[in-house]
């Protein structure tokens, strides 16, 4: 009980500072805090660091400004506050490894665990970084030059933050892994799982956008926008699968992510 309740406490502490900073929506905090005290009191320090090492550093970039920043947020379908739907898109999957590891502990869940968030930490990463590039970035499938912020789209300094996302979470794991007693491996072996994890999802993200993702177009200026709305008015949609929407496409990729995180384990 007394795991649950220092794990509420913790969740509401964080949530509650990222909701007065404006970072979260107030149905986000309150799935910030379900799911903090979940990661604590079903979990450890392990899972409930992970998730803090994700959130924080993703907040923390999100405030780099950019003068190119505010007309891509134009674009996507959610910016500014994360709400609920995106709090459970980046952190759902790796609630439910919680869960399944306090019912039936098993290895498998905490490798899984670690490719799953260091999907969402390198996506994240990516974007924001990515955001800062001079160059323009290029189709993930064709390697045609693409607007900034264009769904599918992949640049060098988006790809190296990805890459230092992943590995950010494999070698915070390790540190966290022996700060909770648990089964020792080595850091190289948590470092890879996180870095070829996130960036396998990262990846699969660019990917799903540019091939399956619903995508609307502006009908003033015909740009291809995540959003419902551009330029004042509604979008139409223009390809893609309809429910495919940008919380679906992070789940996805996650679930690709923790498999190949979960390949490395094997493999080293």
């Amino acid at each position: 009980m007394l795991q649950w309740i220092i794990g509420a406490g913790g969740a509401l502490l964080v949530a509650g500072a990222a909701y007065w900073k404006q970072s979260l929506s107030f149905s986000g905090m309150l799935a910030a805090v379900m799911m903090g005290t979940i990661y604590f009191g079903a979990g450890n320090l392990f899972w409930f660091g992970i998730l803090l090492v994700f959130f924080i550093s993703s907040t923390l970039l999100s405030r780099l400004h950019h003068e190119n920043k505010a007309e891509l947020e134009a674009t996507y379908d959610k910016t500014g506050r994360r709400d609920a739907g995106q709090v459970f898109a980046n952190g759902g999957l790796g609630m439910l490894l919680v869960l399944l590891n306090a019912i039936y502990p098993l290895e498998i869940w905490g490798f899984l665990f670690i490719g799953v968030m260091a999907t969402v930490t390198s996506d994240t990463w990516a974007t924001e970084i990515g955001t800062l590039a001079r160059k323009p970035p290029r189709s993930v499938l064709t390697g045609k030059v693409l607007q900034a912020g264009a769904s599918g789209g992949v640049s060098l300094p988006g790809t190296l933050a990805a890459a230092a996302g992943g590995a950010l979470i494999g070698a915070a794991s390790w540190l966290l892994r022996a700060a909770s007693g648990m089964m020792p491996h080595s850091l190289l072996l948590l470092v890879l799982a996180g870095l070829l994890g996130g960036l396998a999802g990262a990846f699969a993200d660019s990917i799903l956008g540019a091939t399956v993702q619903r995508m609307n177009r502006c009908a003033v200026c015909g740009r291809e926008v995540e959003a419902s709305q551009h330029c004042g008015t509604p979008t139409v949609y223009a390809r893609g699968w309809r429910w495919m929407d940008n919380d679906t496409v992070n789940a996805v990729s996650s679930i690709f992510g923790g498999a190949v995180a979960l390949l490395v384990s094997y493999i080293g």
